[in-house]
């Protein structure tokens, strides 16, 4: 959400600034300069990237609109989450894990946490990884491997979306060139005309470069910055995960396998032991 305020906030303060050097809005609205500048925008994201390629980045980018859900509240409901797992473990042995795992919604202890559930790559990673330790057949240090290369398949997935809007964000002042070359290609046109005319169709065919180069830097480049930082804190959030499920394939306690967890988490959002500790135990009371 913050992402689009401080877009509008830029998208404002340029418009504001123009009209206050007295200058004429009616100037600035171009409509064939939108058509080429937008429609060569998604072109190329089409062409780059396919439909389906496209589809993922504009959901991506609908992803923005809602706030980020990797808050400290989300981080002390997976550590509480995965120590009543353990604890589950522990109590009754690795079999008593199979009904959380197998249907994950269905667990009486998961769906309590619905921050979490929500969260589909989150829920599988965990049930997955969860499966191979119950076959015993892999041991720590080559289950860590495996869900890092989990980890970093989904990473380079996500990070095709940012790559691509920052892809047409550099295009975009381009873009604005072809759009003022147009308007040149037309101004000439008229030359031996009226002086109001032509000043007329040479502001129009500058209005193309001026948007182009605000659209890359005002819009495209930070949103695609903001995208890379939600994938990071989700790349995070799914770290913390792994680093809990390795520590219990090594037969660590439950408290010992969250707070390996809780130490990779970012110190802005990140709960301190005592706070930790106390929820964990309550919920398992």
């Amino acid at each position: 959400m913050f992402t689009f305020i401080g877009i509008a906030i830029v998208l404002v303060a340029t418009i504001v600034g123009y009209v206050m050097h007295d200058g004429n809005i009616g100037v600035l609205i171009q409509i064939n300069e939108f058509v080429i500048l937008i429609g060569a925008a998604v072109g190329s994201l089409i062409a780059a990237n396919g439909m389906e390629g496209f589809k993922r980045v504009i959901k991506a980018v609908m992803s923005l609109l809602k706030p980020d859900p990797y808050t400290k509240t989300a981080y002390i409901d997976l550590l509480k989450m995965m120590y009543q797992l353990f604890n589950v473990a522990r109590k009754e042995g690795l079999l008593g894990l199979e009904p959380h795992i197998e249907r994950p919604e269905d667990s009486d202890i998961i769906k309590k946490y619905p921050t979490f559930l929500a969260n589909h790559h989150a829920v599988a990673f965990l049930a997955d990884t969860m499966k191979v330790i119950l076959t015993g057949a892999v041991g720590p240090h080559d289950l860590s491997e495996m869900m890092e290369i989990d980890l970093e398949t989904a990473h380079q997935e996500e990070h095709r979306n940012v790559t691509a809007i920052q892809t047409v964000g550099d295009a975009m002042p381009g873009f604005g060139i072809v759009a003022a070359v147009l308007g040149v290609i037309i101004t000439m046109g008229k030359i031996g005309g009226e002086a109001a005319a032509i000043g007329q169709s040479v502001a129009a065919a500058l209005v193309g470069t001026f948007l182009g180069i605000l659209l890359a830097y005002g819009v495209f480049g930070p949103m695609a910055n903001a995208l890379d930082l939600r994938f990071k804190s989700e790349g995070q959030y799914l770290n913390c995960i792994r680093y809990a499920l390795f520590s219990f394939a090594r037969g660590e306690s439950p408290i010992t396998c969250v707070e390996f967890a809780r130490r990779n988490i970012d110190p802005r959002v990140r709960p301190g032991f005592v706070e930790m500790e106390t929820s964990v135990k309550e919920k398992a009371a």
